[in-house]
């Protein structure tokens, strides 16, 4: 249905995103000399030289000119910030009434961002930052003002993007054309697709309890009542779900008990190996004074991607530790919430014929980020093993990580496990 309210031309590049690139342009000008600063400092101790007033930093003429640095940097960055702000009125294009359409390019452009910086972008208060809201046909959700042509039913289809990524890219390409399981799902099962958007950079518990509010705001405000809630989640997205869910029980929260089905796409309920590999990078470049100081670009990696160490889902999963030192898993037992059917998808780049348990790809990279036995939620403790039943499963061979979002033999696999699934019982 086409609606009465005209629409921007997609853009690249949008009034904000210029003070945003200049905001982070200057910090890392400022972060690039602190770290020459450093190594400097690191060979001058070496010779006997005593440092400056904080750790990593000059003294004498040395110093000066480094403090010269940061601060003309201060001074030009703070101007263009604020030349900046005040050009944004007059950079907007189109008239107020007129809503703001991002291109893909952008959408992803940004996705990227915030998971690898996302909880600096935040801090720093950089427009940059992505806020978490609900999405329809592209378009943010506004609650107080829904588009006329947005018609809901009872079902609601909550979809969950992963690190780096947004709703948009839902909309996967496969050999034959586009997939969107959220469209094929609503298609033949009668569900209100929904679509959420969040800032992957965050630690996942402080996702999670957004989503938690989110949750309880749609419930609040959505057109019709609500009959049932179902979640597909990718990646990361699962961890939010499980956080959500958890914060949701705790709070007693109105949506929880109309959520009726979780499906986890490799979603690493038990970590991933490659940002453990990423710990050791802190590691092994801080074991020497010389590259001590190039620790801290490994020390990029945002909150939400060294979470993803362990799977970490609640906020005492990471509250009083360093992220960036080698920890044991020290996760409370966090379960699949009781009372809700919770199915796992899980891919492995290995043939069907390899020997599951022993096979490289399995074990270690499973479909190139998440194992096998993290998606599938198995692990060697009994505690800590979700329990997904054999016909709660699925694994998909010959397959990657992305692939999970176009793969027709996933879709089916969701259609057959909706359909007319009843409310799994809570063991009392």
């Amino acid at each position: 249905m086409n609606s009465n309210r005209p629409r921007r031309k997609a853009h690249h590049l949008q009034a904000t995103d210029l003070r945003g690139i200049a905001q982070l342009g200057s910090q890392a000008t400022a972060g690039i000399a602190r770290i020459v600063e450093g190594v400097h400092q690191s060979i001058w101790a070496r010779l006997g030289m005593p440092g400056g007033p904080a750790p990593g930093q000059t003294r004498g003429v040395t110093g000066l000119a480094y403090r010269s640095v940061h601060g003309v940097n201060r001074l030009v960055g703070a101007s263009l910030q604020a030349l900046l702000k005040r050009l944004e009125p007059m950079l907007q294009s189109g008239s107020e009434s007129t809503e703001q359409q991002e291109s893909p390019q952008r959408a992803a452009l940004l996705a990227a961002l915030n998971g690898v910086m996302g909880d600096h972008l935040l801090a720093t208060g950089n427009p940059l930052a992505t806020i978490m809201g609900m999405r329809w046909k592209g378009l943010a959700l506004n609650w107080q003002a829904l588009p006329p042509e947005f018609k809901p039913n009872g079902k609601v289809l909550l979809l969950i993007h992963g690190l780096c990524m947004n709703d948009l890219q839902w909309q996967a390409s496969d050999k034959v054309g586009t997939v969107d399981h959220g469209q094929t799902l609503a298609a033949a099962l009668g569900y209100t697709p929904i679509y959420l958007r969040y800032n992957s950079g965050l630690h996942t518990s402080q996702n999670g309890r957004e989503l938690a509010a989110q949750l309880e705001l749609l419930l609040r405000h959505w057109p019709v009542p609500v009959e049932e809630i179902s979640i597909v989640a990718h990646s990361m997205g699962g961890l939010l779900t499980r956080s959500a869910c958890h914060i949701a029980g705790e709070q007693s929260l109105t949506w929880l008990p109309l959520l009726k089905n979780i499906i986890f796409l490799g979603t690493p309920h038990h970590g991933a190996p490659l940002e453990r590999a990423g710990n050791w990078i802190d590691v092994l470049l801080g074991s020497t004074s010389y590259t001590a100081p190039l620790a801290k670009l490994g020390q990029l990696r945002s909150a939400g991607i060294t979470d993803l160490r362990h799977g970490h889902v609640r906020d005492e999963d990471w509250q009083g530790d360093d992220r960036f030192h080698q920890l044991p898993d020290q996760r409370l037992i966090t379960p699949l919430p009781a009372g809700i059917n919770c199915f796992a998808v899980a891919a492995t780049m290995s043939a069907k014929t390899a020997k599951r348990g022993g096979a490289l790809a399995n074990r270690l990279i499973g479909d190139g980020l998440v194992p096998l036995h993290s998606a599938l939620g198995e692990h060697s403790d009994p505690r800590r093993d979700l329990g997904f039943a054999k016909s709660e499963q699925l694994v998909c061979y010959r397959m990657n990580h992305m692939e999970l979002l176009s793969s027709p033999v996933v879709c089916q696999q969701l259609l057959n496990w909706l359909q007319a699934r009843p409310q799994k019982q809570t063991k009392q």
